[in-house]
């Protein structure tokens, strides 16, 4: 076989996998959803979900990416050749969510330099919208680029692509054994000071007070699902990607269970943080939470900088936050992009450098479309479709394809069980068999009926057509065209040698 570049550590791995499963959507999107599908009671689906679909998915796609080890194209190419469409279309999602992902870290940034003199000011509704991201009146106008919105682009870009050009183990796993962990600190002194805010009891109330009546209603259990799944960057080929540089006999099970339970530790200190800080604004204005509770953007870049605003030593707390954001964005930036190097990189035999300086240079193009005046706009529609109708239907094929169509549950159980601690039996193979294909399949039946009865965000028809459904179609049809393009003779062999290899260890 060929030499693969490897993680150094083990520690190393699983921190990069935190840090692609820990990202903004862990800070401004799991609070509001628990908060507004039964507080407290959210918890129990949730954690269920966690058990099935998240710990599930994300050891199978440990498992394949650790034994074919070769991106998500040749991964499932060595499964099955007419699958690796399934792998180019689990490149084509990444590239499209990093996109606009860098223009959110971007905002992030330069929220950390206006929280030095909290340049918002009092109304940072019209700040956000009007001053920092002139927004347009009409979806669809682009309106020329938003400098200020440029300048820190650039910057996320030199970052991660610096990142990059240093690797796997001297680059990606040094920077997540040092962001992770700086994360986590700095989050929790956000933590410990909202939690001592006055009202922050409300927000806490707020938040984990029971709605029992809720585990009767099917979309509360889809919201929990589609927060495990969307949390854990499962069903897009970045878990796929960062195991296939694991050693032969890495303990993919134990690996699996300590990468979703830190990423759900770390929405639960979120949802600590976000809603006591949320019942401290309530107290202050003399409403209650349900006032002023809210999620993405307009939690993060609208509601937190009125917070802000009203705290003793209101710079510092505003760099932490915003700077957090940064972080948590930056490391799952960088999971995004391995996963198309990677690709190009064992498709056109291409050298990483090259494929860095030309794909790199290929997303920060397009990323500033994002960065234009009517950026939003786009990134609202993109990101909702490209999601809903990418992520989740790739993760429905991926399992539907392995438990139902090839039946190779059986063999990779036994696969993770010759090097695991921990042991994969029935309820894991009823976990992807059967709960997982339903759950997922519901909510994508359920997003496509809302769609269509109902332009998305009450944008214009059209509007939707193009940047939402458009975007969904484009990446599915741009799968199938890498496969015409035959492997090369080295890698034909190096997937023959895999398969021997295979065949003797077990």
């Amino acid at each position: 076989m060929e030499s693969r570049q490897q993680w150094g550590t083990r520690a190393g791995f699983i921190m990069a996998a935190v840090g692609s499963a820990i990202g903004l959507g862990n800070i401004w999107r799991f609070p509001y959803t628990a908060y507004d599908n039964g507080g407290g009671a959210f918890f129990l689906p949730y954690l269920f979900a966690l058990l099935t679909t998240g710990i599930s998915l994300l050891s199978l796609e440990f498992i394949i990416g650790q034994r074919y080890r070769g991106s998500a194209p040749l991964t499932w190419s060595r499964i099955h050749p007419k699958l690796e469409f399934l792998g180019w279309w689990q490149v084509f999602i990444p590239f499209v969510i990093s996109t606009f992902y860098a223009v959110i870290i971007a905002w992030s940034l330069s929220y950390g330099v206006f929280s030095l003199n909290l340049s918002w000011g009092q109304d940072t509704e019209t700040f956000l919208f009007s001053n920092y991201l002139q927004l347009t009146e009409t979806p669809g106008e682009l309106g020329g680029l938003v400098l200020q919105v440029v300048v820190p682009l650039l910057i996320v870009w030199a970052v991660v692509l610096g990142v990059l050009f240093k690797g796997i183990k001297k680059g990606i796993e040094t920077i997540n054994r040092i962001f992770i962990p700086l994360l986590v600190i700095m989050f929790s002194i956000i933590v410990v000071r909202a939690v001592t805010l006055p009202g922050a009891a409300a927000g806490l109330d707020a938040l984990f007070r029971p709605d029992w009546s809720s585990l009767t209603n099917p979309q509360v259990w889809a919201a929990a699902y589609g927060q495990i799944f969307f949390s854990l960057s499962i069903g897009c080929g970045i878990m796929i990607t960062y195991s296939s540089y694991l050693p032969q006999k890495s303990d993919t099970t134990n690996n699996a269970f300590i990468a979703a339970f830190s990423n759900s530790g770390f929405e639960l200190l979120a949802g600590i943080g976000v809603f006591s800080a949320l019942g401290f604004m309530a107290n202050n204005a003399g409403v209650g939470v349900d006032e002023v509770a809210s999620g993405g953007i307009g939690l993060a870049f609208v509601v937190f900088p009125q917070i802000i605003n009203q705290l003793p030593f209101s710079q510092f707390f505003g760099v932490l936050f915003f700077l957090s954001l940064v972080i948590s964005g930056l490391t799952s930036l960088i999971s995004l992009m391995e996963v198309v190097l990677a690709a190009v990189v064992d498709k056109f035999d291409m050298s990483r450098n090259k494929a860095i300086a030309i794909f790199g240079g290929i997303s920060f193009v397009v990323s500033l479309l994002f960065a234009t005046r009517g950026g939003m706009y786009l990134l609202d529609v993109v990101d909702n479709f490209i999601n809903t109708f990418g992520i989740l239907a790739a993760g429905l094929l991926e399992v539907v394809v392995l438990a139902w169509v090839l039946r190779k549950l059986d063999s990779y159980q036994e696969h993770a069980n010759f090097y695991s601690q921990i042991k994969l039996g029935l309820t894991w193979k009823v976990s992807l068999g059967i709960i997982t294909p339903i759950m997922l399949g519901f909510m994508l039946i359920q997003a496509f009926i809302e769609n269509v009865r109902t332009p998305y965000g009450g944008y214009p028809a059209n509007f939707v057509a193009i940047y939402g459904w458009g975007v969904v179609v484009a990446i599915l049809l741009l799968s199938f065209v890498p496969q015409y393009k035959q492997w090369s003779a080295e890698r034909v062999k190096q997937s023959e040698v895999l398969k021997q290899e295979l065949d003797e260890v077990i």
